[in-house]
Order: C-alpha cells, then sequence, then structure tokens
C-alpha cells in the first residue's frame, strides 16, 4: 500500500512539475487540466501512504481505510487512462493487489 501511495504521489508531483510529461487529450468527458489531476494525485498519494504506513504499526482501522483508499485511487487512475495509459493500468493493478491483500490477510487477533 505504502508502494501504490508512493507510485501515486510520484504521478502528482510529475504532473504539476511539467505539464508537458503527459500528453493532453481532448473530447474526454472528466477533463481536468493536467495540474488538476496532479495535485489529484499528489493529495491521494500522499495519504494512501499514510495509511500504509498506519497498516504497519497495526492500526485497525487502516485496514478499512486501506480498500476504500485504493478503491478511490483505482477510480482515479481510471479516469487519469487518457493522459498516461501505461502509468495508469499499472497502478491500477497495484490498487487492485492492495485491496486483495487488505481483505484476505489474517487479522492481528487471528494470528
Amino acid at each position: 500500500m505504502v508502494f501504490g501511495g508512493l507510485m501515486t504521489l510520484l504521478a502528482g508531483i510529475a504532473a504539476i512539475a511539467n505539464d508537458d510529461v503527459f500528453v493532453t487529450t481532448r473530447n474526454y468527458v472528466y477533463e481536468f487540466d493536467i495540474t488538476g489531476w496532479g495535485w489529484i494525485h499528489l493529495i491521494m498519494g500522499v495519504v494512501i501512504t499514510l495509511a500504509g504506513v498506519a497498516l504497519f504499526q497495526g492500526a485497525t482501522w487502516a485496514r478499512v481505510v486501506g480498500v476504500g483508499l485504493a478503491g478511490l485511487a483505482m477510480l482515479a487512475n481510471f479516469l487519469w487512462i487518457p493522459y498516461a495509459p501505461l502509468w495508469a493500468v499499472v497502478l491500477i493493478a497495484i490498487n487492485g493487489f492492495v485491496i486483495w491483500a487488505l481483505c484476505t490477510a489474517p487479522s492481528p487477533s487471528e494470528r
């Protein structure tokens, strides 16, 4: 989860720092400026990374929050596909794995 958060954070930084890194696409339903998408990814990356750190520290709430955040990140990356298709698909796969891992891992009381 921390890895997925850091990758989302890097996508946000790249989009904010240099608008020419990603191709702009017209005629897309959810058309934002690349900088706007960068800020969305940056904020999501920070929050996901913090939730991942809380998960490492054993916070019980972090599993539920992590599943929700990974789902939100999958949605945001799906909408990001026209701007960076390969990167978005890789992040969708990482977040899918995070959801699977959080839902199937035994709780601390079961170990």
